[in-house]
């Protein structure tokens, strides 16, 4: 048995907190810094930034920071693990090669390809139609473990899981074997934890009486023992909260089913066990895995097309009959609705009767059109909207300018066979290694396969859905009050594709049987609204977290990118959701 290995996070996101990264290396001992830079959006990003120059298609801000921090991580024995390849590993590679000379060091840097399949379509499912901006299998930790495992101080991948910023380093330093795979499951809740940044240390959490300390929070820490279990932490005196309801909110965060797939492994969510061992400091323990899917999760970026949007301000009375005549206006002067591809109109109230200040008194008319044609959605469109200025209704403005048009793109979730994906580390002395495949569910792959034994690669599996409809009356009765669901429940909610995930947790665990009765598919398509009306809702249940998961399939159309909701990424569901009144158990509100 071997120490824990400290993995400190410096990155949530493309465009995170810039001095995370020498935060993390000067706040106290850490083995391995990882930031997780990709995200579905990130990815459309980056092919944008790859279209106008080849020589890009990586985060540029991750190189700001190892500019800042490489020193120091090769004096004291650092790794730095990250994502930020994006879909130029190999350029970031060379451009932090780059950055360590300029300095006169001699950082080792490799990095891990193979999960960029623009050039190799035809074995995703389904086909792929046209020529997607990217194409991306998701790979596990086992090329990070191989790069770091031959001497690599900086290790830099494309789109491999977020969790596998971990796993690999996990796996690295305790030896572990391909189908170690509670180990693995383990390190993988780790890793899906702190992949978030600063969402496991009090971020956009629920309970803010919670948080005593309200400085910015700092970055998550996980301690990852030999068999998988962990303990989740901050540095001293930073900021924020690391408590059991805080790695729970993260936990839940674009979760599907209990199943999680993976390509190293399938993590069973439902066997986590989480203690508060001390102060900012909660355990991570008995974590179930076993063997992952034969087939690799894909995420296709299309090109959609091009849309604008122009927000029109209404005012007072009549918001309704202002509206439906302003509407009636622009789309008479445009030549139609029929001419755009998609058009999206919502009347969005903010206003109430009497209201003691001019905000109060208003409500946006918010009209987004699309089409493959930029000249029919550009300033054609935006300045249509300016000739109700002194034509339309009484109290005519918007909250900006005539907007030029921009691109939008389609996000499509598919699989690959892992046979038709060449997993591969490039190391520091331009070498390539083969990485093999873990033992899967379909018993393919090696059984027991190490670092030192391993054969041609390939990656990670679709989630499982298996689905809750109703389930029957929670045990606790009595009289009932109507009070907010967030007087009782936590709630955190993202996007997975087109689909919103809302975890919705109990502080008090004898008030789970009530939530699990209560939440059913049902019961959220009447919460939400019409919009999720007639759509297909599953619930899942984690009894060990006093947990479900809810997710509404379809609410974010083609995804973040093309979605026309104001909340895109559905961040504010869950808070909606906590902020309807229902019946809840007088005994709970005691």
């Amino acid at each position: 048995m071997t120490r824990p290995v400290i993995i400190g996070n410096c990155s949530g996101f493309y465009g995170d907190r810039l001095a995370a990264a020498r935060e993390m290396v000067d706040g106290g001992p850490i083995d391995v810094l990882c930031g997780d830079y990709l995200a579905e959006l990130t990815m459309l990003i980056l092919a944008k930034a790859q279209a106008k120059d080849p020589a890009l298609g990586y985060a540029t801000t991750f190189l700001r920071q190892v500019e800042e921090v490489l020193g120091t991580c090769l004096e004291r024995g650092i790794k730095i693990v990250s994502n930020a390849g994006g879909l130029n590993p190999a350029g970031l590679a060379a451009a932090i090669r780059d950055v360590s000379a300029k300095l006169g060091l001699p950082a080792k840097v490799a990095h891990v390809e193979g999960d960029d399949l623009r050039g190799n379509l035809d074995a995703i499912t389904p086909p792929v139609e046209g020529k997607p901006v990217s194409a991306n299998a998701y790979l596990g930790g086992w090329g990070i473990a191989k790069a770091l495992a031959a001497g690599a101080d900086v290790v830099v991948t494309g789109r491999v899981t977020d969790a596998s910023l971990v796993v690999g380093p996990a796996a690295w330093w305790h030896g572990w074997a391909r189908d170690d795979f509670d180990a693995l499951a383990g390190a993988v809740v780790a890793g899906h934890v702190i992949e978030c940044g600063p969402q496991a240390t009090g971020g956009n959490y629920a309970f803010l009486d919670e948080i005593t300390d309200r400085r910015y929070p700092g970055f998550p820490i996980a301690e990852v023992a030999a068999d998988g279990s962990s303990v989740i932490t901050k540095h001293p005196g930073t900021g924020g909260l690391v408590s059991v309801g805080t790695v729970t909110a993260q936990l839940l965060y674009e979760l599907q089913g209990p199943a999680y797939l993976g390509p190293d492994v399938t993590t069973h969510f439902d066997t986590i066990t989480l203690t508060q061992e001390g102060e900012h400091r909660v355990r991570i323990s008995g974590v179930r895995g076993s063997a992952p899917p034969p087939t690799l999760k894909v995420a296709l970026n299309e090109a959609g097309g091009y849309r604008n949007t122009m927000t029109l301000v209404l005012t007072g009375l009549d918001i309704e009959a202002k509206a439906a005549h302003a509407e009636a206006l622009l789309f008479d002067i445009l030549g139609g609705k029929d001419r755009f591809a998609e058009v999206d109109v919502r009347l969005l109230r903010f206003d109430r009767p009497d209201a003691p200040t001019n905000e109060q008194a208003t409500a946006h008319l918010r009209v987004t059109v699309k089409d493959p044609d930029p000249c029919k959605v550009g300033r054609a469109f935006s300045n249509a909207t300016m000739e109700l200025a002194l034509g339309g209704y009484a109290g005519f403005h918007t909250t900006t300018p005539p907007t030029a048009e921009s691109a939008f793109g389609v996000y499509r979730p598919a699989t690959v066979p892992r046979s038709a994906v060449q997993h591969v580390v490039v190391h520091a002395d331009g070498t390539r290694s083969m990485v093999a495949d873990p033992p899967t569910a379909d018993g393919a792959g090696m059984k027991g396969a190490g670092l030192g034994n391993e054969r041609h690669s390939r990656p990670v599996g679709v989630d499982e859905r298996p689905v809750r409809s109703e389930s029957e009356p929670g045990t606790v009765s009595g009289p009932t009050r109507r009070v907010p669901l967030g007087t009782v429940c936590g709630a955190r909610s993202g996007d997975k594709g087109g689909d919103a995930n809302i975890g919705v947790w109990t502080r008090d665990p004898a008030a789970y049987p009530w939530l699990r009765g209560f939440l059913t598919p049902d019961r959220v398509r009447e919460l939400l609204g019409p919009e999720a009306a007639d759509l297909d809702i599953e619930v899942h249940e984690l009894p060990n977290l006093n947990a479900v998961n809810v997710i509404v399939h379809g609410l974010l159309g083609d995804g973040v990118a093309s979605s026309t909701r104001p909340d895109p990424q559905a961040k504010g569901l869950g808070e909606y959701l906590r902020s309807r009144v229902v019946d809840v158990p007088e005994v709970l509100l005691r």
